[in-house]
């Protein structure tokens, strides 16, 4: 069995379980999962997990995501992109008529977080049911703003009534809904038209392999997989000295100022530079991110573990 994460690029007309459906008849093994759907029309990364490391699709979901992202302008859609019922709202010429310089300041207004209506035309679930399953019913219902969040967007063509523009974004974050929401603020409506996604955490579309390039890898027995702790290799190691082995083997949660007071961190880890090992070792539990990559005194990665209330517990382990 393969484990660890294959960078799928996603081709048109695919949906993401498709996607998994042909990799579990080109690889000939069952565990495989996704990291997060990306819509039949649109093409990009997506980054697919094998084996042991479908442990890690919940936290790839969880990570930010780069689109570029093509939006009209004068039009609006039931499903908010131009593959739905498409109405127009404002004559092109009107369209034509708006400042470039405002269609890019509105766009920029969205950086930061703003509270998103979901579309209909989403596998959002309410009481039990998907939305674009009532959707498909004729039936629409009041969706429930989402608080997300835009990282950054750089508006990169405005050939009016198109704009293109690449847009970084925390997850939950519906491209669709954002152009609309553009086309909303701009007073003359917005429908997607393509959207190519571009980045997923560490994996890019530059190293993406379509499906027939894995299927064609495969049969030549070449490398295409990146490997568990490589994927891993984004959070701060800690090491622990023999004594504590069996007990991150075991998945004992490990007390942080033990940690520090006990020095049962292999300090060579944490420390370097000749820096002082006490201000040094301190120091990991002040950083940001709240994961941590967990080894036995052999360099051997135990798991992933999370701070939570003083405490290092475990969150995946691949003993």
């Amino acid at each position: 069995m393969i484990n660890g994460i294959v960078n799928v690029y996603k081709e048109k007309d695919f949906t993401s379980h498709d996607v998994v459906a042909k990799l579990r008849g080109i690889l000939k093994q069952k565990k495989i999962g996704h990291t997060g759907t990306l819509d039949p029309q649109a093409v990009g990364v997506l980054p697919v997990c094998l084996g042991n490391a479908t442990k890690l699709c919940e936290l790839l979901t969880d990570k930010e995501k780069t689109y570029k992202a093509t939006i009209i302008l004068g039009v609006t859609s039931d499903t908010e992109d131009m593959t739905g019922e498409v109405k127009r709202i404002t004559s092109e010429d009107e369209v034509k008529k708006l400042d470039k310089e405002k269609i890019i300041e509105v766009i920029k207004s969205f950086v930061g977080e703003y509270n998103q209506v979901p579309p209909m035309y989403s596998a959002l679930k309410v009481n039990g049911k998907k939305l674009y399953e009532l959707a498909r019913e004729g039936k629409e219902i009041e969706r429930k703003p989402r608080k997300v969040e835009i990282l950054d967007v750089n508006v990169s063509i405005v050939d009016l009534p198109k704009i293109v523009f690449t847009v970084t974004c925390s997850k939950g974050t519906y491209i669709r809904s954002l152009c609309r929401d553009i086309g909303e603020k701009l007073g003359v409506g917005g429908c997607m038209d393509e959207l190519i996604r571009t980045k997923v955490s560490s994996f890019c579309i530059e190293d993406a392999y379509k499906l027939s390039e894995i299927e064609e890898m495969v049969k030549n027995e070449k490398e295409f997989v990146t490997s568990i702790e490589d994927m891993l290799n984004i959070y701060e190691k800690i090491k622990v000295i023999k004594e504590y082995d069996k007990l991150v083997v075991n998945g004992n949660k490990l007390e942080i100022q033990s940690l520090i007071d006990s020095r049962i961190i292999d300090m060579s880890v944490l420390v370097k530079n000749n820096t002082d090992t006490k201000v040094k070792s301190e120091s990991f539990i002040k950083i940001k991110e709240n994961y941590y990559r967990i080894y036995d005194s052999n360099d051997k990665l135990i798991g992933l573990y999370k701070k939570e209330n003083g405490f290092l517990k475990p969150y995946k382990m691949f003993t």
